[in-house]
């Protein structure tokens, strides 16, 4: 869901399980993070997180807990699915990823699960995850590197940061390449395209939408349309429906809860004064497939750009 949903939680710790990870922290040197000025022949490698906070590691990562659906994907996109070692809810692509053992959801994680999996490295999501349950793992020792990827440049630059940490680092360069090569294609086929206005909506009750900050603006900008409240303050704007019904937006985009709900673009048909429905320029997108910052965000992006295509010729 929108990062500005997600809340913190209150959580208890039995004290047991904090004493016995904290043991488990400073006996096991291995597993733990270290800075530059530790030993450098213990270290395996650094990399610098998207909060620019450096995480080292003594060696590859082997089993690894990612606390959004997204980071899930990313670590399965370097090749190195074979290290998670849990998953929090809604973790599910690729298949496999459904059957992870799960540690909560991304905005209230069970630490007590977290820590009997011993993890040795943790992905936190900084849009969505708990501060204070995130500094809690880092105050016990655990390796945590926070994402906030935003854009398909730091998609890309994360699944080689990924690659690093998991020692998977040609599988990791190639697949960033072709999201960048992918990426490039678009922008250039679509740099002429003639520029529609574009509600997308992302929830229904309340109304939701995104503006021009958010990846998915981004995804419409390559294909040659503009959000239609771009401009909003909000990462995750709140119009109410006669906001839209005033703006009248060339196409309505609606991700729905799956890819085969319909519901929020048949709600729609009411206002038949609106310009996309009387183009019939209303269309369902796969929300995983653009409502994640992972390399599918790609293919969501051609699958709006093939729509907007369709929109064009309706004019």
């Amino acid at each position: 869901m929108a990062a500005d949903m997600a809340q913190a939680a209150s959580w208890r710790l039995p004290s047991l399980a904090l004493v016995a990870w904290a043991a488990l922290a400073s006996a096991a040197s291995a597993g733990a993070a270290e800075t530059h000025s530790d030993s450098q022949a213990t270290t395996f490698g650094c990399v610098s997180d998207d909060l620019a906070q450096e995480v080292c590691l003594s060696a590859p990562a082997q089993r690894i807990i990612a606390l959004s659906p997204n980071l899930v994907e990313l670590v399965y996109a370097v090749g190195a699915g074979s290290t998670l070692v849990g998953a929090v809810s809604y973790s599910d692509y690729p298949a496999e990823a459904s059957a992870l053992p799960r540690v909560g959801d991304s905005d209230r994680m069970d630490i007590e699960a977290i820590l009997s999996l011993s993890p040795d490295l943790v992905l936190a999501w900084h849009g969505g995850n708990p501060r204070m349950q995130v500094d809690k793992l880092v105050a016990l020792g655990i390796p945590v590197y926070t994402s906030d990827a935003q854009d398909f440049p730091t998609i890309a630059s994360t699944l080689e940061r990924f690659g690093q940490l998991t020692g998977h680092t040609t599988h990791a360069e190639t697949a960033a390449q072709q999201l960048r090569e992918g990426v490039a294609e678009l922008e250039q086929r679509y740099q002429d395209a003639p520029t529609l206005s574009v509600f997308y909506q992302v929830w229904d009750k309340p109304l939701m939408t995104v503006n021009g900050e958010h990846w998915i603006s981004q995804s419409l900008a390559i294909c040659g349309a503009e959000s239609l409240f771009a401009d909003a303050d909000a990462l995750v704007p709140r119009p109410s429906i006669e906001n839209v019904l005033a703006a009248d937006p060339d196409v309505i985009i609606t991700g729905g809860k799956d890819a085969s709900d319909t519901a929020w673009h048949s709600n729609w048909l009411r206002f038949p004064q609106l310009s996309a429905v009387r183009h019939d320029n209303l269309f369902v997108v796969d929300p995983d497939l653009v409502q994640r910052a992972t390399p599918r965000l790609l293919e969501g992006t051609r699958e709006l750009c093939q729509r907007l295509d369709d929109a064009r010729e309706r004019r």
